[in-house]
């Protein structure tokens, strides 16, 4: 292990202790929120500690195997090598695990998200795709323990959505979907094609991080145009006959957003008010990592919703994900929520990447 990341891992072991040491204080008890805040940094480095730990431990079975090597007993001689390989197969093991603990954390990743899918070329067969999405992405939701609930759709003519937005609530559930923003495609013969055909339709996904109201814009009101309707019920839910939905058009960008399934206009205004703030908020976050993209590109993509990312080919069966070039021969699995078999090496390939730059800046 190079000397500069162990320094870095030491550094982080000592501020553990730091923490520890803090959280005894009778006095920090006193204030609830800093005491909560040391509590879950204390909790994120546990496990650099524990692995620190087993690191040292590996290293002195290590060096006490290969003193044992220089032994006059060849049986000796042969324990030590056997002892030897397994501590350095450990000690491989620990350095990839202590390294992945240098990885800068994403404080989304714990959050909420807010999860916009929309029909794009493909006429009817794209809106039956963004629903297959969304049935994807509510079943990954489900196995996960996680809630969804829509917030605002527009269904096709002939079924699925034209758009539809929901609020997914699940710790973690940012940092598992959030690779999944771009341009997903579908190749697959629609049921009202006579020639048994292949058709080309795509659906552009968005997933947005639920902020919380310290990091959200601030939002003038006067620059807001708040305009009620009649629900209409996402399929043919909550409809009733007063004008509790709401849309709400944020006029110097012209972003509209509107919430319509529950039965109080109050709470449906609070809850358009917090996903315009959660996308104008990755609108300026977008525009500020665009600035820095030539300088620090990570493999998986910029997220970008114009960018093509995935392809799910029905007559073969297959999933591509061609950022990573992955493809899998699973796709009914896939769309029936088995979104791990993506999500893994998508997120392998990211801190990969990050890794290696944590690597060359040690260097």
């Amino acid at each position: 292990m190079k000397a500069t990341i162990r320094d870095k891992l030491e550094r982080m072991a000592d501020r553990h202790e730091e923490i520890g040491a803090q959280l005894a204080d009778p006095d920090v008890a006193t204030d609830p929120s800093h005491f909560a805040e040391l509590s879950r940094e204390y909790a994120r480095l546990e496990p650099v500690v524990q692995d620190l730990r087993a690191y040292r431990e590996a290293a002195d079975n290590a060096a006490h195997a290969e003193a044992m090597l220089a032994d006059s007993d060849a049986e000796i001689r042969a324990l030590a090598e056997e002892e030897l390989e397994s501590a350095r197969s450990e000690l491989e093991a620990l350095e990839q695990r202590l390294q992945r603990h240098l990885i800068p954390r994403d404080p989304n990743d714990e959050r909420n998200i807010f999860l916009e899918i929309r029909a794009g070329t493909g006429g009817d067969e794209a809106a039956l795709f963004a629903g297959d999405l969304f049935r994807m992405y509510a079943r990954y939701a489900e196995r996960k323990g996680w809630q969804t609930e829509i917030f605002s759709a527009r269904e096709g003519e002939h079924g699925g959505y034209r758009e539809i937005i929901a609020r997914i609530e699940g710790r973690g559930a940012y940092s598992r979907l959030k690779f999944e923003s771009g341009a997903h495609r579908v190749q697959r013969v629609p049921a009202t094609e006579s020639q048994g055909r292949i058709h080309t339709s795509t659906c552009t996904v968005a997933v947005l991080p639920e902020l919380e109201e310290v990091d959200t814009i601030q939002v003038d009101p006067n620059e807001l145009r708040v305009d009620t309707f009649r629900s209409s019920g996402a399929g043919g839910q909550h409809v009733n006959t007063t004008d509790s939905a709401v849309r709400i058009t944020h006029l110097p960008t012209g972003m509209v957003v509107e919430c319509q399934e529950e039965r109080s206009q109050n709470k449906n205004r609070a809850k358009a008010m917090a996903f315009l703030q959660a996308r104008l908020t990755e609108q300026e976050r977008a525009r500020q990592e665009s600035e820095r993209s030539e300088e620090r590109r990570l493999a998986v993509g910029t997220g970008e919703r114009s960018e093509r990312i995935r392809t799910y080919n029905f007559p073969q069966g297959r999933v591509t994900d061609h950022r990573i070039g992955l493809t899998l021969y699973k796709i009914e699995q896939i769309t029936e929520g088995d979104l791990d078999a993506v999500i893994e090496p998508l997120i392998n390939e990211h801190q990969a990447e990050v890794l290696a730059q944590v690597a060359e800046g040690a260097g």
